[in-house]
């Protein structure tokens, strides 16, 4: 008896088993076959955003009333996609081995792109309709600075939403991802950190501009165009000054100067710089009106300029902003060509080569070139107050040119710095903070010749060591710095005598010689630093960072290197370095890395 019941009991056992092993695999099936056609579907709508999201861009730079449309579409593919990727089962199957990271990794996409642009984007450009933009439009030299208050709240929460999709997809691991969906990620990436950029830098504008165009009384601004073909940390010599003046919205050119002549008429430091800055950069930033952006911190530039240039004209000014050639080629791109002084024409595609190469070979006089310089700046000035082009081009332009850090600004109006604090456009040293290690590599040209417009830097970070995600381990991270001179190889004879200095300061004719600061992320300990030619480096303290000084001299052609290895215990996963912005446009001012099993980014 005691058999057969034994007996029953495991024939039932066994039924159960095989019932729920076939249950386990029912369900297994619906759930990949689920996960497989919502993916599929997600996967449809998201390739709707792929190809369709620089058009819009354009649309909305062009007309943002015409991309509205485009982007209500758009957003509905954003919101099928998330919704798609996060059901309760799309969950718990992205907890599993393999497939996991895939899951996760789309649901990251998806969600991050929706809240971009169907909360983020969307309502901006929806407050845009009635011509908010528009209003912004130069008409008689007066801009009307009502319009921004509509569009203030919406800039900041599109603002927000850009830099959480960024964060978002920063934390994504690359590692475990197969096919296509890691490169996906990646341009997901890109597209966010631009947008991050841009809307930072708008919503920013909506917030500081009415006080700046004279809103509240009366302004003045100091303008400083850099020139990157003699370059210095933060783009180049201050090549040219513009004093503006606002009121009202009423926007004025009241003179420009060359950085040659106001340098003239300095005989010793406008002030005294602190022990830390001489100690990199002596006191040539207080001495020269050229190097007033050598120190690569527009916190301390934006006073020093004022200071100096009252010292120098006896005007006062309420801020200072600096831009280069490069910012006005894309000016140039929403205003259109404009008609120079000598009959010439000036347009987004020749400006950077124009102003930092040409003009040299034109004008072979430096007074000629300055007075070149200043009136040519005045006729691009003009264009933008004559209200050419539209505005949201305008503010496009500017918007590309602060995400480069190409566009720097420090106002003298205490509330108006804090806003800026934050901003791209502050132009501060990079801060190492728990979810990022940040270095500053910079360059100032030790010859005092224009042959940075040659200059080709390329930067990469590589992690190692990485371990667990989140927690904190002993880890190392490499920085690597080529620097390249892509001169004509007869450059010492080929090139103007003004171009190659002509060895006026000791560097043979057609060499390209830097000076390479950089600047180790806080916190971190230098583990190793190898120069490929043999050299050896200075060593020093700013601000709480260790910087490292060293030199280059360049042949036509020729490559050095840098390797610095530093590391830490930290849990941070990701690393950033801030370059200084070059003559060539194609060179981005920032790379990252992600702390991965392999994890490299290169800036080329």
């Amino acid at each position: 008896m005691t058999d057969v019941f034994w007996g029953r009991r495991a024939r039932l056992a066994g039924r159960i088993a095989v019932w729920a092993l076939g249950g386990f695999v029912v369900l297994c099936v619906f759930c990949i076959g689920w996960i497989g056609v919502r993916g599929a579907l997600a996967a449809v709508h998201l390739d709707q955003l792929r190809s369709k999201a620089p058009e819009l861009v354009s649309s909305f730079t062009g007309d943002p009333s015409q991309a509205v449309g485009g982007l209500r579409s758009l957003s509905e593919h954003t919101q099928a996609a998330h919704d798609l990727t996060s059901d309760p089962i799309w969950a718990i199957v992205a907890q599993t081995p393999w497939i996991g990271p895939q899951l996760q990794a789309v649901s990251t996409v998806s969600a991050s792109a929706d809240g971009l642009l169907r909360l983020g984007v969307l309502p901006l450009a929806e407050s845009t309709q009635a011509g908010a933009l528009d209003a912004l439009k130069p008409i008689n030299g007066r801009i009307d600075t009502s319009s921004l208050t509509s569009i203030k709240d919406p800039a900041e929460q599109a603002a927000a939403r850009a830099n959480d999709a960024l964060s978002a997809i920063r934390h994504v691991n690359r590692t475990p991802l197969v096919g296509k969906l890691g490169d996906a990620v990646d341009q997901s990436e890109e597209l966010f950190s631009r947008a991050a950029g841009a809307l930072d830098a708008l919503s920013t504008a909506t917030q500081v501009l009415p006080g700046m165009l004279g809103e509240s009384g009366p302004r003045s601004y100091l303008v400083l165009v850099q020139n990157n073909a003699e370059i210095r940390s933060l783009g180049g010599i201050a090549g040219t000054a513009l004093l503006l003046r606002t009121d009202a919205g009423a926007i004025s050119l009241v003179g420009t100067e060359s950085g040659t002549a106001l340098s003239a008429g300095i005989r010793g430091p406008v002030t005294t710089l602190p022990d830390d800055i001489q100690a990199v950069y002596g006191t040539r930033p207080a001495r020269y009106f050229q190097n007033l952006t050598q120190v690569p911190d527009f916190t301390l530039n934006g006073p020093l300029a004022r200071d100096m240039y009252r010292q120098l004209t006896g005007n006062e000014v309420d801020g200072v902003i600096a831009i280069d050639p490069v910012v006005l080629s894309y000016l140039l791109k929403a205003t259109g060509p404009v008609t120079l002084p000598d009959g010439s024409t000036i347009n987004a595609d020749n400006a950077a080569s124009l102003f930092l190469s040409e003009v040299y070979k034109r004008y072979p006089d430096p007074t000629v070139q300055d007075a070149f310089f200043a009136a040519s700046s005045a006729s691009i000035f003009t264009a933008f107050v004559e209200g050419r082009g539209s505005s949201t081009g305008l503010l496009t332009a500017l918007a590309r040119g602060a995400d480069e850090r190409r566009v720097l600004l420090w106002s003298a109006q205490e509330d108006e710095q804090a806003l800026l604090e934050s901003s791209s456009m502050a132009g501060k040293l990079p801060v190492t903070d728990d979810d990022t290690a940040r270095f500053g590599v910079y360059f100032n040209d030790a010859a005092g010749s224009k042959m940075s417009y040659y200059l080709k830097p390329k930067v990469a970070l590589t992690w190692s060591g990485c371990g667990v995600a989140g927690q904190s381990v002993g880890r190392q991270l490499t920085l690597t710095v080529d620097v390249s001179s892509s001169a004509p190889a007869d450059a010492a004879t080929s090139l103007p005598l003004y171009v190659t200095a002509n060895g006026l300061f000791g560097v043979a004719p057609g060499i390209t010689a830097v000076t390479g600061n950089i600047y180790l992320p806080q916190g971190y300990t230098l583990v190793s630093t190898q120069l490929s030619n043999g050299s050896t480096y200075t060593s020093a303290i700013l601000q709480g960072r260790q910087v490292l000084t060293y030199g280059a001299n360049l042949q036509p052609g020729q490559t050095e290197s840098v390797s610095v290895v530093v590391e830490t215990t930290s849990a941070a996963p990701d690393a950033e370095a801030v370059v200084t912005p070059t003559a060539d446009q194609s060179i981005s001012p920032v790379v990252t890395a992600t702390c991965e099993s392999v994890a490299t980014a290169t800036l080329e």
